[in-house]
């Protein structure tokens, strides 16, 4: 199966030497460009795109608004949003993954990280965080927080629909961990790992796991690690 991707960045430059890497590989084409959000929005629907690579900072509707705007539409459910950012530690972290992306890199990444990112998000079998910034995240979404002690009471009110073995797996996904890590902490198999992330994204309405680790850290179900 072929990966479709779009690109969104203002920078037509940038996106001519991410179509050149993107169709360098058999198993993904580039299927459109955009220049804003709002184009990059259309595109996905026109184009049925699996992966978008979207910037942050572009004019008019900026990428933000776009991935919110994706996250929105039923009919774009099967789209996933990797947002490329030039400065990997920064708040639009944040700001990205509560739109509703699938995860982040930073514009430097090197060629062969863009092509897992673009795999793991089409696949959905892992949160996108790439060795130099992993754990980050979870330092981010708690920042976001830092002035309110107290946490989204909704959030904390839908893990109670939660098994005890489906907290334990979200616990772990939060972690950042891939299904046969979890499938090896939990002593089971991946495939039962799976079933349990399934079933906690149709409980608490997540659309990945990118979203399962922002309700984790939101309801206060996992608390980040201070350093």
């Amino acid at each position: 199966m072929t990966i479709r991707v779009l690109l969104a960045d203002d920078q037509a430059l940038l996106r001519s030497a991410f179509r050149v890497l993107v169709d360098s590989e058999p198993d993904m084409e580039v299927v459109g460009e955009a220049s804003d959000g709002a184009e990059a929005v259309r595109l996905a629907k026109e184009e049925r795109a699996d992966v978008v690579l979207m910037d942050i900072r572009m004019p008019g509707t900026d990428g933000l608004a776009a991935t919110r705007m994706i996250s929105a539409d039923p009919a774009l459910a099967q789209v996933r949003v990797v947002i490329l950012t030039t400065f990997e530690v920064d708040d639009y972290v944040v700001q990205s993954l509560r739109a509703g992306a699938s995860g982040f890199l930073g514009k430097g990444s090197e060629p062969d990280e863009l092509l897992a990112a673009i795999r793991v998000a089409a696949g959905g079998e892992a949160l996108l965080s790439p060795a130099a910034t992993k754990g980050l995240i979870a330092r981010f979404l708690a920042q976001g927080d830092a002035d309110d002690d107290s946490r989204d009471p909704a959030r904390a009110e839908h893990l109670a629909a939660l098994t005890v073995r489906e907290r334990e797996v979200l616990v772990q996904v939060a972690g950042g961990h891939s299904n046969d890590e979890i499938a090896e902490r939990l002593a089971v198999s991946p495939l039962t790992v799976k079933t349990h992330v399934n079933r906690a994204m149709s409980k608490l309405g997540a659309r990945d796991r990118a979203q399962l680790v922002v309700i984790a850290y939101e309801s206060g179900l996992v608390r980040p690690r201070v350093e």
